[in-house]
């Protein structure tokens, strides 16, 4: 894994064929310039970086302005690696940092990856639309069901960099059963950091699509949540549901709550698509926003992290009561495309409002 080592000049006209073209001996210039002379985002400015590897491919993309920085590994299904909020020259982890990237990194080990064209497993690796049954085969080793599609596991395309946003491609158009062409863009907008995937379907096939993100965040002790939901499906040892029920008082997170110390690994329904994460002792929040109605929440015990994920469909969609339509998931004929956006807003929390958030309850 080559770290980021040159910046591209403020031009949007900058392309990755410029980069990918760099010869052993200029990525090694490259990246001796960035060790002396380290790029440093000013109150208005932003910058790019860059990392080419041996075979010419980007291995690394750096986008930085005034309130934040982001990593983005395309080899690694596209995802993050970082994301940090820059207070008083320090850059504070918003999102847990990737601790060893290199090409064999394992995609739990991120910061955030996209799940297209599902979330989350498949109950039998199978399900029927249109009348047929559609086998889903296993993805990752150790995993009994097909999870998160194979956005996440796949080597994306740069296929655009600007000043503060990149643009990834993935073709998939051999794919089965699911043959679709993919985008996922980010862009640092202020403290704002928008995540946006576009999917079409190319295959013959009208088949369900759906699409989210799976952030993994840091957490502390003192780590809150607010992200009111009306229900949420009971998930079984094999973490698929079993029933949806109205959301208990310890899960309904109305207000901001500490996270609970138990396993929590269910999808939540009717969700508002406002959701706030507070770090009283770094007086830090994250604001949490997407059109979608449902978010998988996971928090296991004794890790330091936990996982807040905006989908727009529950676990194992396909085999609900009533199908996978009713369940937020978009059928898409050949050539139809699926887009959603999500956003991530970092806010300095003052003292005041830490101040009233130490009352609330533990679960």
């Amino acid at each position: 894994m080559t770290v980021a080592n040159t910046a591209v000049p403020s031009s949007s006209s900058s392309s990755s064929s410029s980069s990918s073209s760099a010869s052993p001996t200029e990525t090694r210039r490259a990246r001796l310039q960035a060790a002396t002379h380290p790029v440093l985002a000013g109150p208005s400015t932003s910058a790019v970086a860059i990392g080419a590897s041996n075979a010419g491919e980007i291995d690394n993309v750096t986008l930085a302005n005034a309130y934040l920085r982001i990593d983005v590994a395309p080899h690694l299904g596209g995802g993050l690696t970082r994301f940090d909020w820059r207070s008083e020259g320090n850059l504070v982890p918003v999102f847990r940092r990737c601790r060893h990237v290199s090409p064999h990194t394992d995609a739990n080990e991120l910061a955030c990856y996209s799940l297209l064209p599902y979330s989350n497993r498949i109950g039998g690796g199978r399900f029927t639309v249109g009348g047929r049954t559609v086998d889903v085969p296993c993805n990752r080793t150790g995993e009994a069901l097909p999870i998160h599609g194979d956005g996440w596991l796949a080597s994306w395309h740069v296929a655009e960099m600007g000043q503060e946003s990149v643009r990834l491609t993935l073709d998939r158009s051999d794919g089965k059963p699911y043959a679709y062409r993919a985008a996922q863009s980010y862009t640092l907008d202020g403290p704002t950091l928008v995540i946006t995937l576009d999917i079409e379907n190319v295959g013959r096939d009208t088949l369900p699509f759906g699409l989210g993100v799976h952030p993994f965040l840091v957490r502390d002790d003192d780590t809150q949540l607010s992200a009111a939901a009306a229900g949420l499906w009971l998930s079984g040892d094999d973490w698929l549901p079993v029933r949806q029920v109205p959301v208990p008082p310890a899960w309904q997170f109305g207000v901001a709550y500490p996270l609970p110390r138990t396993m929590v690994n269910h999808a939540f329904t009717d969700w508002s698509g406002h959701a706030t994460v507070v770090w009283p002792k770094r007086r830090l929040s994250l604001t949490v926003s997407s059109g979608t109605d449902y978010y998988v929440l996971y928090t296991p015990p004794g890790e330091d992290f936990f996982c807040f994920e905006p989908v727009d469909h529950p676990i194992n969609a396909m085999n609900l009561p009533g199908g996978a339509a009713e369940h937020g998931m978009t059928m898409l004929a050949r050539g139809e495309r699926l887009s959603r956006t999500f956003r991530f807003t970092v806010e300095h929390v003052g003292l005041r409002a830490v101040a009233g958030g130490r009352g609330a309850r533990r679960q």
